[in-house]
């Protein structure tokens, strides 16, 4: 009977070891999890003030533009209508969305907003006025740092997204993942064409000097 009893309490206190084993790797996991969430989430965040940071940008530039004679009003109308088609679409911008289709949806309208915009700066070249008013410059510089940032920001974005995703999909924190609702989430693809080498122009109204293609190595 003793030798039973021994049995049965060695059972339990390997079970209730196994147990509190399994609870703090799963709490371990979901605080790992927590963790890169909530690291995507700031991402996002980041991503959203540099692409809102732009939005307030416009204004100013479409008031600066429209004093311009006999500027181009369907340049300037595109513009216009790109940042109203960015502001109709509404994301979380405390949290990175789920749905790849919504991502995309704000990817494209963005895009479509920077390149009404870059029309914009290139229309700009034939009106030299324009060009050498002081607002108008200050503009065009805070324009080009901040698509820098947007670069800058969505890179770093899918970074975070491929750490989140990597985590939630690899086993066994896959099935914690699950339980809990923690799900993959979409990047930001790149740009249509984005694979073809760029033309190098640093002077509006000039023309373009093309990237030269490598050539191809030499057959023995």
């Amino acid at each position: 009977m003793k030798v039973f009893l021994t049995v049965v309490g060695l059972i339990v206190v390997a079970v209730v070891a196994v147990a509190l084993l399994v609870l703090v790797g799963g709490c371990g996991m979901y605080n790992n999890l927590v963790t890169l969430k909530q690291q995507v989430d700031k991402s996002w965040a980041d991503v959203e003030n540099v692409y809102q940071r732009r939005a307030d940008l416009i204004p100013n530039l479409v008031n600066t533009v429209q004093g311009a004679a006999n500027f181009e009003k369907s340049t300037l109308t595109d513009v216009i209508k790109a940042r109203q088609q960015v502001t109709n679409i509404k994301l979380d911008p405390t949290a990175a969305p789920e749905d790849p289709a919504a991502l995309a949806k704000f990817q494209q309208s963005q895009e479509a907003l920077g390149g009404a915009l870059s029309r914009l700066l290139v229309t700009v070249e034939r009106y030299p006025e324009l060009k050498a008013n002081a607002n108008f410059q200050n503009l065009q510089v805070q324009l080009e740092g901040t698509e820098n940032r947007i670069a800058v920001e969505r890179r770093k974005f899918n970074e975070t997204v491929a750490a989140y995703n990597t985590t939630v999909q690899t086993a066994p924190t896959v099935f914690f993942a699950r339980l809990f609702g923690f799900t993959p989430r979409p990047y930001f693809q790149a740009q249509a064409g984005a694979e073809n080498a760029p033309t190098v122009n640093f002077n509006f109204g000039q023309s373009p000097t093309p990237v030269p293609a490598t050539p191809a190595p030499a057959t023995p």
